[in-house]
């Protein structure tokens, strides 16, 4: 019989051989996965002496694989069948699903009926009235409290300390990766997102640069170089152009040294709240209206600004983000104020 939840918390830390399995479920994206890791905090910290796995893609091992909280990772790749496979070998007492999709009701049907399963609220129908019809029934819950919602009946209580992000050892920044003109103090505008509509288009980027007269670290992936290149071309002494140089971890160190950040909606900018920093959060395609507006915790004070154009009817359009604008005018960004996010950094500052 699996060890309830009640026995483990009764005895603490006299349970040596009789562990409870937990598995936590997140595939995707890095944003998403920064954003399930108040619930596996609080697992762990809060039922002493279980085994905590953690399953996601592979691409997005660097996300999570200097958590502390996490005993032991399992990584989907192309062949799900052998994840399920796995999954069932570890005969896990509970299964603790983050993501919701098609790809993990497949598990649930292919674990062993034994093994206890708490799935989060995915809103999917509150979503797309919001995103197709402007219709807003969203709960104003947030994702992550959700997740932490989802444990509850394990008798889990959110412990407000908000977001986690560890970076390895060997990913920290050193002052000699950075030119000497950003050694003493940048400003990092995450340029990158996984989808056009997220993005100030290049000129946009420009102008909030210009106006900035403070050093800049342009952050994305090997994607963005030409776009940073581009940006970083007027002024290459302020602006540094940092897109593809550094891996997730070394980005989230040049995140978490600076002095304040300003981000499109993509995984940097939690991983900058992670660190507590300062964010200027610019929404595009995406909204905060779908709950995942930065996050830092109950306990903590709430330390950002959103910059969402007033006005348009057809914003969000989508959950995650669409490769061109529907509407064909992508006034979401074209018409985002420049100077009021300028005046913003100066006053940060």
């Amino acid at each position: 019989m699996p060890v309830t939840p009640e026995q483990i918390i009764a005895k603490g830390s006299a349970f040596k051989r009789e562990k409870i399995k937990m598995l936590v479920i997140r595939f995707s994206s890095i944003g998403d996965i920064v954003l399930t890791t108040p619930a596996i905090r609080c697992l762990k910290q809060q039922m002493p002496g279980i085994e905590l796995h953690f399953l996601t893609k592979q691409k997005f091992k660097a996300v999570s694989i200097a958590n502390p909280y996490i005993d032991k990772f399992h990584y989907f790749d192309k062949d799900f069948s052998q994840t399920i496979k796995t999954i069932r070998e570890e005969e896990f007492d509970y299964i603790i699903d983050l993501h919701k999709n098609l790809r993990t009701l497949r598990l649930y049907l292919e674990t062993d009926i034994k093994t206890k399963w708490y799935s989060y609220r995915k809103l999917s129908i509150q979503k797309f009235l919001l995103t197709k019809f402007s219709i807003n029934i969203m709960p104003g819950i947030h994702i992550s409290q959700r997740s932490l919602d989802t444990l509850k009946p394990l008798g889990i209580k959110d412990d407000g300390k908000g977001l986690d992000y560890f970076i390895p050892a060997e990913a920290y920044i050193k002052k000699d990766d950075l030119p000497m003109s950003h050694r003493m103090g940048y400003i990092a505008i995450v340029i990158g997102a996984s989808y056009f509509t997220k993005k100030l288009p290049v000129e946009k980027l420009k102008q909030l640069c210009s106006n900035i007269q403070h050093p800049i670290i342009l952050v994305g992936g090997k994607e963005d170089i030409p776009e940073g290149d581009a940006i970083a071309a007027a002024d290459p002494v302020k602006v540094y152009n940092a897109c593809g140089k550094f891996s997730l971890n070394e980005s989230a160190d040049i995140v978490r040294q600076a002095k304040l950040v300003v981000s499109h909606d993509t995984g940097l900018q939690y991983i900058a709240c992670a660190f507590q920093k300062k964010v200027l959060a610019i929404w595009g395609g995406t909204s905060p209206e779908l709950d995942v507006e930065p996050y830092y915790g109950s306990s903590n004070k709430p330390n950002y600004t959103n910059y969402i154009v007033p006005g348009l009817k057809c914003q969000p359009c989508s959950n995650y983000g669409t490769k061109t604008c529907p509407k064909k005018h992508f006034k979401c960004m074209q018409l985002q104020d420049i100077d009021a996010i300028t005046k913003e950094v100066v006053r940060a500052l």
